[in-house]
């Protein structure tokens, strides 16, 4: 199995981490058996052609299994409990605030893992990737640099980094 790069790294803190391996625990356990319990019921009711429970609970059951390939892959690349220094320059698990050029107002973020994106109500901010093409451009940077990305429109958008602190709940 290849080792975890900085590349591919997912970055998580030991709380995310936690709810992350009890979602997978829970889908590979209860979840698999109440699923299959559906489609078993829903198979013994007859025709499977005109059946909606049944193709509802197959439905449920491929969503189920392609998130707990994403849980396992990610697990896998996880790096836990690492907090950043509080140096001023931006990486996973700082959060960000950065004003975008010609706008007064700021925007401030978690850099982190894509994953805790259903997260964000927990951690009380947006949360980008560090591979999305913001979290790249300023991944490195110190408070007071600036940063140039291609947005998904196209443009290229220039933003000036104002804070960069380790994340802290």
């Amino acid at each position: 199995m290849p080792q975890p790069t900085e590349e591919n790294v997912t970055w998580l803190t030991q709380e995310a981490y936690d709810k992350l391996v009890a979602e997978l625990e829970y889908l590979k356990g209860p979840a698999r058996s109440e699923i299959s319990q559906r489609i078993g019921d829903a198979r013994d009711e007859g025709d499977l052609k005109e059946n909606g429970g049944y193709h509802a609970a197959k439905e449920e059951q491929g969503m189920a299994e392609a998130r707990i390939r994403i849980l396992e892959n990610m697990l896998r690349r996880a790096k836990v409990g690492q907090t950043p220094g509080d140096n001023g320059v931006v990486g996973p698990g700082m959060t960000v605030t950065v004003r975008f050029e010609g706008d007064d107002e700021t925007e401030t973020f978690l850099l982190g893992s894509r994953e805790l994106v259903g997260l964000d109500q927990t951690v009380g901010v947006n949360v980008y990737s560090p591979q999305s093409p913001l979290g790249a451009a300023v991944t490195g940077k110190h408070t007071g640099d600036e940063a140039t990305f291609k947005a998904p429109n196209g443009r290229q958008v220039t933003v000036q980094i104002v804070d960069a602190k380790p994340y802290s709940a």
